[in-house]
Parts: C-alpha cells; sequence; structure tokens
C-alpha cells in the first residue's frame, strides 16, 4: 500500500504526553505504536502547535513510559506539555504489511459506501474509546455524524485505493436525520 496524495502531509499521533515525573523535567508517556517501545525511533515530532519535540531518554513504568524529552529540565517545564499530542509526517512511517492494517490516517476522507455502492458519506475520524475502533462518518445528506463500529461485521471492506470503505451499518444509522 502507497501513502498516496490523500495522506500526503498528513500527520499520525504516536503518543501523548502525560503528567509530570519528578522534578528534573520528565513526563509521562503515552505510545500508540504497534511496539510501544519503539516510539522514540520516530522523532522528532510536532505538537499540535507546530513545536518539535524529541526524545531523549524513554523508560517503562507500569502502564506508560518516563521520558526525558530535549529542552525539558525541570518539574514546570513538564507540566506545561501534560495532554500535548505528539505527530510524525505520515510518509515517514512504515508501509503496513497485513492487507487487513492501516493507519488511521489512511482512512480519513475514504468515501464510506453501502454494500450496494450507495454513498452514505466520508470518514472523518476514528475514534476507540476503549472497547475498539469506530468510525465516525459525515452523511452525505449533512446531517449529524455517526459512530459505526470498526470491525469486519460492520466494515466488510476496505480499498485505500480505491478510496473508499463499505459499511454494513447497524439499524438505524444513515436515515434521514
Amino acid at each position: 500500500m502507497t501513502s498516496g496524495a490523500r495522506t500526503s502531509g498528513a500527520r499520525v499521533c504516536l503518543g501523548q504526553i502525560g503528567a509530570a515525573h519528578g522534578v528534573r523535567g520528565e513526563v509521562r508517556l503515552r505510545s500508540f505504536t504497534a511496539d510501544p517501545a519503539s516510539i522514540a525511533d520516530y522523532g522528532p515530532f510536532e505538537t499540535e502547535d507546530g513545536r518539535l519535540v524529541e526524545i531523549e531518554k524513554l523508560r517503562p513504568a507500569k502502564d506508560h513510559f518516563v521520558a526525558r524529552l530535549a529542552g525539558i529540565h525541570d518539574r514546570d517545564a513538564a507540566s506545561a506539555l501534560t495532554n500535548v499530542m505528539l505527530y510524525v509526517p505520515r510518509e515517514r512511517l512504515p508501509q503496513t504489511e497485513d492487507p487487513d492494517e492501516f493507519y488511521h490516517a489512511d482512512l480519513i476522507g475514504l468515501a464510506a459506501v453501502d454494500g450496494s455502492g450507495n454513498a452514505l458519506g466520508t470518514v472523518i475520524a476514528i475514534f476507540n474509546f476503549g472497547a475498539g475502533d469506530l468510525i465516525e462518518v459525515r452523511p452525505q445528506n449533512g446531517g449529524k455524524t455517526e459512530l459505526v463500529p470498526f470491525d469486519a461485521a460492520h466494515v466488510p471492506e476496505v480499498d485505500v485505493a480505491a478510496g473508499k470503505i463499505v459499511i454494513d451499518p447497524p439499524d438505524g444509522l444513515f436515515k434521514a436525520n
């Protein structure tokens, strides 16, 4: 699978800075990479507001990592980064090897169609609130967005190259709002 024009310039969130850890500027870090410990290999990272963040040291903790970031030397500076998301350009990530594996950035913007090819809308976001991935679709009719479970039963086909996903929506979704 190639990154293609749709994802050119797209950024992928690979982690989130948590609370300060200690008084010497370390932070808690949540990794969203397939191998969580490899997050440092993808830097430098960019924040929402365009700042660059580099991980100098990383060590595992109970359910997160503790990271030392370049230029952050005290608790106040570390605390100012709480909840900051860390992004890299999509092009910097390796290609997926499994045909059923996708980066979220590859799915954003795809057309959502039903099994007959009728347009349902456009994928605008992917979420995971703890019970599995959900795809947010903006309907063709401009109504409120819909959340669809991202599993084989509700999304039987993803064709990034063709720019579409096929959705078998749960009853009641994509009706006139």
